[in-house]
């Protein structure tokens, strides 16, 4: 009777069957990461540049929309000159775009 049921078994599924099963979670993660984490990363680092790279006198574009010239800069704030003798006080991480120079005259 022992003999019967050890021939009635099947056979044990070979040890890459388990991996293949996680093939596609594999597959899934490598395109999540070139598609989505690799391409914020570089975003954020170029972000990060251009905040450290700026000076008094560049015009930039804040994350609400205002345009201004950089009058002064320290640590977190930027000082941002948007009309004549007009000044307001912004956040540094606020700063979304830096203009080429004369942009603001052309604006108006």
């Amino acid at each position: 009777m022992l003999i019967s049921l050890a021939h009635a078994a099947e056979p044990a599924a070979p040890a890459g069957a388990g991996l293949m099963g996680f093939l596609p979670l594999i597959i899934i993660f490598v395109l999540f990461y070139f598609m989505l984490i690799r391409p914020q990363m570089k975003r954020a680092k170029e972000q990060r540049a251009m905040l450290e790279s700026l000076q008094k006198g560049d015009e930039v574009v804040t994350a609400g929309g205002l345009v201004g010239k950089i009058a002064k800069i320290s640590e977190g704030y930027v000082s941002l000159e948007v009309a004549d003798n007009v000044v307001m006080h912004v956040q540094k991480q606020a700063i979304q775009t830096l203009l080429p120079k004369g942009t603001i005259k052309g604006i108006d």
